[in-house]
C-alpha cells in the first residue's frame, strides 16, 4: 500500500478569529480520508507560538466550540519558530492552512511555505493579501466593472467626519476593519453615538478600516474550487435573525442564523451569481479555495460584498455545506483541495529560478 500523505494542519493563529479556525480544523481533521492521509497537527497559539502537535492537540479538543481557550498552552516559556521538524519536506508533504484572519489568511503564513518549499491548500501570498484587504478588493473588483457598494476607506480616526461620511453613503452605514473577517470589529451606525464607538472599535483591530453604504438586500454565498479553471457551487443564502449576520450570529447563537442550501432564486439570477463569483475569483488572482459572498436587491441586481480566501470548515459552515448540495462531500472537497495545492506546487517547480 503507497505511504499516506502527511498533511500539516495549520490552525489557531495571532487573530481574532482564532477560536473559529480551532472549531475548523477539528472539523477537517475528523473529515480526512485517513486512509490516504495522516494529519499532523500545528497550532499557533494567541501569542502567536507555534506548538508542536502535543501542544496543538489541547488547543483543538476544547468540548464547547463558545469557550474554546488557549490558556492551557500559555506556560510555554519560549516562542516556537517552525523548524525543520514540524514543516520539513521529511514530515510534512503538504499543509492545511486553516487560519482565518490576520497572521494567517493575509499572505504571511503563505510565504512562509513557500519559502520552505512546501505545497499548501489555497491562495497563494498576492491572492491571501488582496483578498484580506477589503480596500484593495474592493479597488480590484470596481477597476474590473464587478458591481459593488460604494465605500471610503481611512487611515486615520481624526480624519473621518459623520457629515462627510453620511452626504457620501447616508444612513445606515457599515465601519469595518479592513483586514479582517467572521464579522470581528463590523458595527452597523444608525447615528453620531453609534458612529464614534464604531470607529473607535473598527481601529482596535487595524490601521485602516473602510466604511460601506448598507445594502438592502439577501446575503447570498457561492463556493469556488480550482486554480486556473475553477468550478462553482450552487448558491446558498444567509438569514440573520439578528441585524446583520454578526460574529455572534456566525458562531456563538445556534439561532443566529438560517442557511437556505441551495437559494431560491429565479434561474437567471442563480446563473448571474454564479459567473460573477468565478470572475471575482479570477480577478483577485484566487487558487484553490474561496467563497464569494453576494447581496442580491428586490430589483435582481447582484452585488459583490467579499471574499473569503480560507472560508470556515466548522459544521455550519457554508463553504463545505454549498459543495456537499453541488455533489461534493466534505471528505471528497479536502481531497480536491489538496491535489489543487500538490498540482500548483509541482508547476510551480518547473520554473526556472536561475539564469
Amino acid at each position: 500500500m503507497q505511504n499516506k500523505i502527511n498533511v500539516g494542519v495549520i490552525f489557531g493563529g495571532k487573530s481574532a478569529e482564532h477560536e473559529v479556525s480551532l472549531q475548523s480544523a477539528k472539523n477537517v481533521v475528523a473529515a480526512l480520508d485517513k486512509e490516504k492521509y495522516n494529519p499532523i497537527l500545528i497550532g499557533i497559539d494567541k501569542a502567536g507560538r507555534w506548538l508542536n502537535s502535543g501542544k496543538a492537540q489541547l488547543l483543538i479538543e476544547g468540548k464547547n466550540p463558545n469557550l474554546i481557550q488557549s490558556d492551557v498552552v500559555q506556560e510555554s516559556e519560549t516562542a516556537l519558530l517552525p523548524t525543520e521538524e514540524m514543516l520539513g519536506a521529511n514530515k510534512i508533504d503538504v499543509a492545511f492552512p486553516i487560519l482565518h484572519g490576520t497572521f494567517g489568511e493575509d499572505g504571511t503564513v503563505q510565504g512562509l511555505l513557500k519559502l520552505a518549499g512546501i505545497p499548501f491548500v489555497g491562495a497563494s501570498v498576492l491572492g491571501s493579501a488582496v483578498g484580506m484587504d477589503k480596500d484593495v478588493m474592493k479597488r480590484l473588483l470596481r477597476d474590473a466593472n464587478i458591481p459593488i457598494a460604494n465605500f471610503l476607506v481611512f487611515s486615520n480616526p481624526i480624519a473621518v467626519n459623520f457629515e462627510v461620511v453620511v452626504n457620501e453613503l447616508g444612513l445606515p452605514f457599515f465601519v469595518k476593519p479592513c483586514n479582517l473577517g467572521s464579522s470581528v470589529g463590523v458595527f452597523k451606525v444608525h447615528n453620531k453615538i453609534e458612529f464614534d464607538a464604531a470607529i473607535r472599535g473598527a481601529f482596535e483591530y487595524d490601521t485602516k478600516i473602510i466604511i460601506e453604504e448598507d445594502i438592502v438586500g439577501r446575503e447570498v454565498e457561492c463556493s469556488v474550487l480550482g486554480n486556473e479553471n475553477p468550478i462553482v457551487s450552487l448558491p446558498g443564502e444567509v438569514i440573520p435573525t439578528h441585524e446583520f449576520y454578526s460574529y455572534t450570529a456566525k458562531y456563538l447563537d445556534e439561532n443566529g442564523a438560517l442557511l437556505k442550501i441551495p437559494a431560491d432564486l429565479p434561474k437567471e439570477i442563480i446563473k448571474k451569481v454564479r459567473n460573477l463569483a468565478v470572475k471575482t475569483y479570477k480577478v483577485l488572482c484566487c487558487e484553490g479555495m474561496g467563497r464569494v459572498d453576494f447581496f442580491v436587491k428586490n430589483n435582481g441586481e447582484v452585488i459583490v460584498n467579499e471574499i473569503n480566501t480560507i472560508p470556515g470548515f466548522t459544521k455550519i459552515s457554508m463553504y463545505p455545506k454549498l459543495w456537499q448540495e453541488s455533489g461534493i462531500s466534505y471528505t471528497e472537497l479536502l481531497s480536491k483541495l489538496i491535489q489543487l495545492a500538490v498540482d500548483r506546487f509541482n508547476k510551480e517547480q518547473k520554473l526556472k529560478t536561475t539564469y
